[in-house]
């Protein structure tokens, strides 16, 4: 079946190119989300007469999200999943779930604005091309991870971290803490001494 493109569609065409597709494609996609006309005599005669309108139209759709993805670009989202040792998820991420995620970011977008040739299955950071409009797209970063603390220490490390690595963080971190205290009580030892000492010398001078 032959189209006329209202806008450019990734390995397709620009507006205004007239292009063959498959039938299927046309009647569930295109058409029915208003990407293309049909390519009859009387539509071409319609679009050319609205041509430098819709042209105008896009312009200012794609500045607007040229503006979202100087914001957008690089974004990083948390998300929080079960997975077992090997890092399998006990589910998947969904270009549903990023979506999601992005909007409660403060960015709100649609689930088919995400580019995803299939689910997420594994822990780790997923770079996912985000669609703002036909000719703007940007990469955000899902942080899959187990825990809150799992997905800081995958995002400064720039790659999974083992359960071993985690457990190995998590008593260094530990050890320092209670480095800390030792040093604060050692501190505090010799100062209370003196206190003390201070306070019998004043009570020896006390008739």
């Amino acid at each position: 079946m032959e189209v006329i493109l209202l806008e450019r569609i990734e390995k397709l065409g620009q507006m205004g190119d007239v292009v063959t597709v498959k039938p299927g494609y046309a009647r569930n996609y295109l058409l029915p989300q208003r990407k293309a006309l049909r390519a009859t005599k009387d539509n071409l005669t319609v679009f050319e007469s609205q041509r430098a309108q819709l042209e105008t139209q896009n312009l200012e759709r794609k500045q607007e999200a040229e503006s979202v993805a100087e914001k957008l670009d690089d974004l990083q989202v948390v998300m929080i999943r079960q997975a077992g040792d090997t890092g399998q998820l006990y589910g998947s991420v969904t270009a549903r779930d990023v979506a999601e995620a992005v909007t409660q970011a403060g960015f709100t977008i649609e689930r088919s604005q995400v580019v995803m040739d299939k689910a997420t299955k594994m822990l780790g950071l997923h770079p996912i091309k985000v669609r703002l409009h036909p000719e703007v797209t940007v990469t955000v970063v899902a942080n899959v991870a187990r825990s809150e603390t799992e997905a800081e220490g995958q995002a400064k490390a720039g790659r999974v971290v083992t359960l071993e690595e985690q457990l190995e963080a998590e008593e260094a971190a530990l050890e320092a803490t209670l480095a800390e205290i030792e040093a604060e009580e050692e501190t505090s030892e010799p100062e209370a001494a003196a206190e003390a000492a201070s306070g019998e010398d004043e009570a020896k001078e006390t008739p």
